[in-house]
């Protein structure tokens, strides 16, 4: 067995981030959800809204929790990647599990040390959200049925996606900025719908390789395609109960249902291969961009 330098560790861990947590997609996407709930939720209240330095904590914190997650993820998928990604950093040893948590400490105490910053009611939110990630993991575990198991496996990993909206919107209730009612709740669905898109969208597809983890493999291509279009269409609903009474300019977030509706149909005349991925990637991109465009600019 190899000996890591101390020395070296930084250099491994930036490596592994650069290729398992891609800056430009993890980073953007993190970005962009934060900015979009917050400016959405601020607006409608009637209150104009700009970023603040408590925004950009937000959006450090949502980012880092996405590194804290996606480093979890490769511990907890180290047998199946031992099979089917033999070139992964954990299996070959360009990372160790050591390094990975010793890195997972360190976010956990500069999410906390940020959000102190914040309110009481942050920190216990950005936590929440790191503290259901390591209980899936335990699960896991412990149950084959949620690991190998997609759809049961997406009921129980999702919420911790949730408990992220939920730090966003909840500190900024803490902070007075908006007050809890319905309208978060509508928020929160919103950002769901728009994630769980793209979640099905990448993994729905006409065939399946033996151990592919897809959820058309359970329900089946046309189904899981289904519901990949559904999400899409909960996505613009939200919108149009939250945002129609502001008029048309408003309702700039839901052109973004274009794509959707183009990779639906693109994915159903193929009939071979996966869902076409630029569209649910642009349905994400799009949706949560021009949100926070309608933020930035209505009144």
């Amino acid at each position: 067995m190899s000996t890591v330098v101390l020395p070296q560790v930084p250099a491994r861990l930036g490596r592994f981030v650069l290729r398992m947590f891609r800056p430009h997609i993890y980073a953007t996407y993190g970005l962009l959800w934060v900015l979009a709930l917050e400016g959405s939720a601020v607006t409608l209240t009637g209150t104009a809204w700009r970023p603040s330095a408590a925004t950009w904590v937000r959006v450090v914190s949502v980012v880092l929790a996405l590194l804290f997650l996606r480093m979890l993820d490769e511990q907890k998928d180290l047998e199946y990647d031992r099979v089917h990604h033999p070139d992964r950093p954990l299996v070959t040893g360009a990372i160790t599990v050591a390094e990975l948590r010793g890195a997972m400490a360190a976010l956990t105490l500069l999410v906390a040390g940020l959000n102190a910053a914040l309110s009481v009611t942050a920190v216990l939110l950005s936590l929440a959200a790191l503290g259901y990630g390591l209980f899936l993991a335990a699960l896991e575990r412990l149950s084959p049925a949620v690991r190998d198991r997609q759809l049961l496996n997406l009921a129980v990993t999702y919420p911790v996606q949730v408990l992220l909206g939920i730090y966003v919107y909840g500190s900024l209730a803490a902070a007075g900025t908006v007050a809890a009612d319905w309208r978060g709740a509508l928020l929160l669905a919103l950002c769901a719908c728009v994630f769980l898109h793209f979640e099905f969208a990448r993994k729905t597809a006409w065939e399946a390789a033996s151990g592919a983890r897809l959820y058309s493999a359970d329900l089946g291509p046309r189904r899981s395609a289904s519901v990949t279009a559904g999400l899409a269409a909960g996505a613009v609903g939200c919108q149009l109960v939250l945002f129609a009474p502001a008029g048309p300019p408003g309702l700039l977030p839901c052109l973004a249902v274009a794509l959707p509706l183009w990779g639906t149909r693109r994915f159903l005349t193929r009939r071979h291969g996966g869902w076409p991925l630029i569209t649910a990637m642009g349905f994400v991109v799009m949706t949560y961009l021009a949100l926070v465009v309608r933020a930035v600019l209505l009144p």
